[in-house]
């Protein structure tokens, strides 16, 4: 592929980035609006689903937000059912508190992600299982180059 064609694709790659990252910022904005939540309350609360339990500071660390704003986030989220903070037993410090996902509430994510749940393993079983590895390494990859750019701004 000359130089002029590979530019042009990897162009292309970055704009379907750009347009994937847009709607999903859309279809969580509409997930948050149905379950009564902040957009950034629903993005803490798959922090914590997917890597809890985690200490606070941790939350805040992975969501990229400042301790004193994930103290009003937890406590939406607490009085919304959605977690449970608990005396973290393996600390050091016996004052130290974990932040979990209350299970029983999965379902409600569930149905409202179902739709595109169901597009991509539709979209999925097109693919091969080779086609399927390269892309989620891609994927994968495009994640570290994101992590790595976001600890450059925030000076990591």
């Amino acid at each position: 592929m000359s130089s002029g064609a590979h530019r042009r694709s990897t162009v292309a790659v970055k704009d379907a980035l750009r347009e994937l990252r847009n709607q999903l910022a859309l279809l969580n904005h509409q997930v948050s609006a149905q379950l009564a939540l902040k957009d950034v309350d629903l993005e803490c609360l798959e922090l914590i689903a997917r890597h809890g339990p985690l200490s606070p500071s941790a939350v805040a660390r992975r969501a990229g937000l400042h301790p004193a704003t994930m103290t009003g986030i937890l406590d939406r989220l607490q009085k919304g059912g959605w977690i449970v903070r608990e005396r973290d037993p393996e600390a050091a410090d016996r004052r130290s508190v974990a932040v979990r996902a209350v299970r029983g509430r999965n379902g409600e994510l569930f149905r409202l992600y179902a739709g595109m749940n169901t597009a991509m393993d539709e979209l999925c079983a097109e693919y091969s299982e080779d086609e399927l590895a390269l892309i989620a390494g891609f994927l994968r990859r495009a994640t570290s180059a994101g992590q790595d750019a976001t600890g450059a701004l925030a000076g990591d």
